[in-house]
């Protein structure tokens, strides 16, 4: 049932996807990870967590770990979101998670390593969206900085919620690119295989009280049509070494 479900979703909202080849010239590219923490992806670690191992979560962490390195090892520039928040200050409609100074709001292990790099710039962020996140009690914005600083053309977007946090910060960043706020920026790439969602099942959902149902296939593809709806260009591999067309 929930397979046919997705088939007649999957042949009403059709998703177009794309091979993106980024050039390995003077274009900039940032690749940002989102909440890739143990809150929501290392199981059993928090409220928020998988309870079980989940293959959506793993491929999407094993994705972003190989991305990550090849940005490394080329020195581009990489920012890493992490959902951070302080005990008293809740965020509904969601139970506490990941608290600030906890296991939950750490890296996953395999990329913990991330915190030692020259090029990574880590940002913990109190909301959903890490655009907004990013701004500080000046009125600047990490992220925006971050761009402008390195002259990033292109971002790469990976990580979780692929339908909340990821499509939140991609829907804020396309709008603020719009609106010219965050020269030069001009593409917002998101690889559907390092994104990810939980999965909540109907049945689950029923007997549980205060729990929408949320099923992780289902909210995925809605999640990436969204963000093309916004004008994000939807991935199903990335590449690099083309080189920039004049």
């Amino acid at each position: 049932m929930v397979t046919q479900t997705i088939d007649i979703l999957k042949s009403e909202l059709p998703l177009e996807q794309e091979s993106v080849v980024f050039p390995d010239d003077d274009a900039v590219t940032g690749l940002v990870l989102v909440d890739i923490i143990n809150g929501f992806c290392t199981v059993g670690a928090g409220s928020l967590a998988p309870r079980e191992p989940n293959r959506q979560i793993s491929g999407m962490i094993n994705e972003a770990e190989r991305l990550a390195r090849i940005f490394c090892e080329k020195r581009m520039p990489i920012m890493a979101f992490i959902d951070s928040h302080h005990p008293n200050k809740p965020e509904d409609p969601y139970p506490t998670h990941c608290i600030t100074g906890t296991y939950e709001s750490n890296l996953v292990p395999a990329l913990r390593w991330l915190e030692e790099e020259a090029n990574v710039t880590i940002r913990r962020k109190d909301c959903f969206d890490g655009y907004l996140g990013s701004v500080q009690e000046d009125g600047s914005n990490v992220f925006v900085d971050w761009v402008k600083n390195h002259h990033i053309q292109s971002i790469l977007v990976v990580g979780v919620c692929t339908d909340i946090c990821v499509l939140d910060f991609v829907s804020s960043t396309l709008s603020a690119r719009n609106l010219g706020f965050i020269k030069p920026l001009q593409d917002v790439v998101l690889y559907s295989n390092a994104c990810a969602t939980f999965d909540i099942p109907l049945h689950v959902a029923i007997n549980t009280k205060g729990v929408l149902p949320h099923p992780q296939e289902f909210m995925h593809h809605v999640g990436l049509y969204m963000a093309k709806e916004r004008g994000a260009k939807i991935a199903n591999q990335v590449s690099f070494g083309a080189p920039k067309k004049p």
